[in-house]
């Protein structure tokens, strides 16, 4: 392990959160609010973090190892030191730093579960903190180093590999920095136009932009204790729910199109899944919330919404999903382990993964039908290696173990069934809101701190999909050879 090359790009990318918070520290003094809680914090990240990165002078040997171990150190690193500001405002709901560390995890991992009990209380310089920590860790803060990284003369090939997410990995372009400016320029983009489009229809700047932020990285913290249901408006609505499906598409589809490519775009097997997906979940719970509401265009509007949000794992809400009826919170349960598309800022499996375990699935069964029939399991076309499929398996067996574990010990704090198990399921996953005392309307204030630690840990897993984190506990990654 070139323990020295990893405490460089490290440091590197903790002065680049420090550098991150500056845009808060600037809102802070825009509304006239204390700007001590993100100084020191920046003090205190650039003292860890300087040394490493201007004192040390590794060997440039960077390979899949480091790699691995990296991403899940630095995203640890990125959830303790995120949380200072939290913690040195003094806040009464910031009293435990175990509180501030699940808050900024949950930011960061773009999940959106939070235990705050009044949102609205919070001065607007740790509001916007907390959104951008949703914007920071939507595309991913290792893509963002990956970019910079050259600047030190160090290869960013095997940190996009770690941190991206997707059965298959692919790049953009021959160069992976390049991919990782393309990407941010997409990303860029795609949340401005959001930004600028919620400010037209109500919201006011700010809310707007926080918004965009959190809807950007399919996070869901909002500026307000209801959430978009604040606002009752279905323009808002309409716009949030755009949005939160196009960032739930591979970002290489935007390539694809940009490039004049659209008709290959169009082909992807995945995005025809996953909107295939959505249409027929949303048609389900419209019909089955018939009997809720006053008309088929109410229906059809928290129908899509909750969809969208639960499917791109965003954890907006509109309307408390956990009153509704059986069936529905069935699909949105199904829907929260699916999750978004590969290459996408949404959690949960990938639309690629369960596309691939069925059609390896439907494989086995013909070949019991047709034992000498030789079948290839393709995606968008292209055959698909069994080194793939057993990666994918094995990704499905290990996220599954990993639920029932964790739930077992979120299960001592004697919660219900529902509230435990879906307590698991949406923060490895990322989706934000489960069901009952963790629901649309509750948060996860009343957790132990064993339990907010253990979900913190599941959120991290799912963002990074289990394999960078898991590495950091192999004593073989701990060895110098």
């Amino acid at each position: 392990m070139n323990y020295k090359l990893v405490a460089r790009i490290t440091g590197f990318t903790l002065l680049i959160e420090a550098a991150a918070m500056l845009l808060p520290l600037i809102v802070s003094l825009l509304y006239k609010e204390s700007p001590i809680p993100f100084l020191v914090s920046i003090l205190i990240i650039c003292a860890a973090a300087v040394g490493p990165v201007t004192l040390l002078r590794p060997r440039q040997e960077f390979f899949a190892r480091e790699g691995f171990f990296t991403v899940g150190l630095i995203w640890v690193l990125f959830g303790v030191f995120g949380a200072l500001p939290f913690r040195l405002s003094g806040e009464p709901q910031f009293a435990s730093f175990v509180d501030c560390f699940f808050e900024t995890i949950s930011g960061f991992t773009t999940t959106g579960a939070t235990i705050l009990t009044d949102i609205e209380r919070l001065p607007h310089g740790l509001l916007f903190w907390r959104s951008f920590t949703h914007w920071l860790g939507g595309m991913g803060v290792l893509i963002l180093t990956a970019a910079l990284l050259p600047m030190l003369g160090i290869s960013s090939n095997f940190l996009i590999r770690a941190e991206s997410p997707g059965p298959v990995k692919s790049k953009l372009v021959p160069r992976a920095s390049q991919s990782s400016k393309i990407l941010y320029g997409i990303y860029l983009a795609l949340t401005a136009a959001e930004a600028v489009i919620l400010r037209i229809v109500g919201m006011d700047w700010f809310d707007a932009v926080t918004h965009a932020f959190a809807n950007a990285g399919t996070g869901g913290f909002s500026t307000r204790n209801a959430s978009i249901a604040a606002f009752n408006s279905p323009a808002i609505e309409m716009v949030c729910t755009l949005f939160m499906l196009l960032f739930s598409i591979n970002f290489a589809v935007y390539f694809l199109v940009i490039t004049g490519k659209a008709r290959q775009a169009l082909k992807s097997d995945e995005l025809r899944f996953f909107l295939g997906m959505v249409a027929i979940a949303t048609a389900v719970i419209a019909w089955n919330l018939r009997d809720y509401y006053g008309s088929i265009w109410e229906c059809l509007r928290y129908a899509v919404f909750q969809v969208a949000t639960v499917v791109s794992t965003t954890g907006f809400v509109s309307a408390d999903f956990d009153l509704w009826p059986e069936l529905s919170k069935v699909i949105l349960v199904v829907l929260m382990f699916v999750g978004a598309c590969a290459g996408s800022t949404g959690g949960g499996m990938k639309c690629s993964r369960i596309l691939v375990l069925y059609r390896s699935a439907k494989r086995e069964v013909r070949s019991i039908v047709h034992p000498r029939a030789v079948e290839v399991v393709r995606l968008d076309g292209a055959p698909l290696s069994e080194r793939t499929l057993q990666t994918t398996q094995s990704y499905f067996i290990i996220n599954i173990f990993l639920v029932f574990s964790m739930a077992m010990v979120v299960g001592l704090d004697n919660f219900s069934f529902g509230t435990t198990l879906t307590a698991v399921v949406t923060c490895i996953n990322n989706v934000g809101p489960g069901l009952e005392a963790v629901g649309p309307t509750c948060n996860f204030s009343a957790l132990s701190a064993l339990s907010k630690l253990v979900l913190s840990f599941a959120m991290v897993l799912g963002r990074l999909e289990m394999y960078p984190i898991l590495v950091l506990f192999s004593r073989s990654a701990w060895r110098r050879s």
